[in-house]
């Protein structure tokens, strides 16, 4: 059914609940998995400075300051990203899978399907955060750019809100054509 699985991860409450279920239905179909890590400029994970800094009352004639916080935030960040996606590969060929991973900077939307086309992907693994309405159409949805523009098909996982909820929460969008 499906050979190879994009699985895009982000620091989100869907992040281990969409790790295991990708791992099931890689066991399932013997399917190899691409674990994805997208660090975006904007949005909800974006790289700001922390309030706690205390750096956001400074002027601005200490911009150099300010940047090297953001520079030392932002190495923190994709280093806590990189040895997440490397405890996740390593889980899943601990299980006999054949797996793989990579980290991009930019915008997640884009760089999901553009990495599903280049790696011929049969099935990409998205995680929701279930907005709607307002929220949405002001910070946007990933999962929806995704299904929309996906050369294969998609799988939308919203994460469980008990321990009992399983893959039913998903939803699959296929790509017709």
């Amino acid at each position: 059914m499906f050979s190879k699985i994009l699985v895009a991860l982000d620091q989100g409450d869907t992040c281990a609940p969409l790790f295991k279920e990708a791992v099931t239905l890689a066991q399932a179909t013997d399917a190899a998995l691409m674990l994805l890590s997208v660090i975006a400029p904007e949005g909800q994970e974006s790289l700001t400075i922390p309030a706690s800094s205390g750096l956001v009352y400074y002027p601005l004639s200490t911009s150099e300051t300010i940047w090297e916080v953001y520079q030392k935030h932002f190495r923190e960040y994709e280093a806590q990203s990189l040895e997440r996606l490397r405890n996740f590969c390593e889980e899943a060929t601990s299980l006999g899978l054949r797996a793989e991973f990579t980290q991009s900077f930019g915008s997640p939307e884009r760089v999901i399907c553009d990495l599903a086309g280049t790696w011929e992907a049969d099935l990409i693994m998205v995680g929701s955060h279930q907005r709607t309405g307002l929220s949405e159409w002001v910070m946007g949805s990933v999962s929806s750019y995704v299904m929309h523009h996906a050369p294969c098909s998609v799988l939308v996982f919203n994460a469980p809100t008990s321990p009992q909820e399983t893959v039913e929460t998903a939803e699959l969008a296929t790509v017709e054509g």
